[in-house]
């Protein structure tokens, strides 16, 4: 897949920003813990995180370069190049890692995560890797794409990259999502090593106001993968205006049958 466009992807994740909220609001916090932020983003939730830690740190985690570029200024907080802001937030910092070789073992004493999990395909690694990271008793709680995940989408995806006109982006698509279900991931959580492990999967449609903002919103939020695969904008645009003429004869109009994976765990005091 390409780099996000990170900019965009900050100004329109307010469905997402508002799902991570909710998910932050389960994770226990007595404000002197490091807790890593893992696919932190452009950094919005990280910000909220940080204000539940004045005593703490918080170690921001992405893989993207882009998106740490936005995270630092919208932080306020140098992270390895000039990034100065009226703003400072001198307990995070910022690292460029992947979620299933964290740089970390035994260190810290939580691990929160929103809209990121379902990018890594191989989940047994990636809960092997988060238990390494804690410390005995620490705590997981996240959330991401799971089960049927935007199912509606990815069928007409489907349907329209048979069309002609789309076989080479057909050809070179490869699936880079992991929509686990409830119960294969609590099995993976356990076997990881976690107790206490709670999952669910939980409807949360996302419905845009319009055709220009779903249209603005499948482009750099969801289809990014597919219009990697195609070969020149022309060819997006078209793409991404047939999903959203489709979209358009919902009902509702122009929503996204978001479902969540809500996982929790924590790592044995004794081991």
């Amino acid at each position: 897949m390409r780099e996000w466009n990170a900019g965009t992807y900050h100004r329109i994740s307010d469905p997402l920003y508002d799902l991570g909220l909710a998910v932050l609001a389960r994770l226990p916090l007595s404000g002197d813990e490091t807790v890593v932020d893992l696919g932190c983003g452009t950094g919005r939730l990280t910000k909220e995180l940080a204000d539940r830690l004045p005593r703490g740190r918080v170690l921001a985690l992405d893989r993207s370069e882009n998106m740490l570029a936005v995270a630092g200024p919208y932080l306020g907080m140098h992270a390895g190049r000039d990034l100065s802001s009226p703003a400072t937030v001198a307990h995070v910092w910022l690292v460029r890692a992947e979620a299933s070789l964290l740089p970390l073992e035994r260190s810290v004493d939580a691990i929160f995560s929103t809209a990121t999990l379902h990018w890594v395909l191989d989940h047994p690694r990636l809960f092997a890797s988060i238990h390494a990271a804690l410390k005995p008793g620490g705590r997981f709680v996240a959330q991401c794409g799971g089960g049927p995940n935007v199912e509606r989408l990815r069928g007409r995806v489907g349907r329209v990259l048979q069309e002609e006109r789309f076989s080479t982006a057909r050809e070179r698509f490869r699936n880079p999502w992991n929509f686990a279900d409830a119960e294969t991931t609590a099995t993976r959580l356990r076997d990881a090593g976690f107790v206490e492990v709670e999952t669910s999967i939980e409807s949360t449609p996302i419905v845009q106001r319009d055709a220009a903002a779903f249209r603005e919103f499948i482009r750099h939020v969801v289809c990014g993968p597919y219009l990697a695969a195609m070969s020149d904008d022309a060819e997006r645009s078209l793409f991404v205006e047939r999903l959203t003429a489709l979209a358009a004869a919902d009902d509702p109009p122009f929503e996204l049958d978001y479902w969540r994976l809500n996982m929790a765990g924590r790592r044995d005091r004794t081991l």
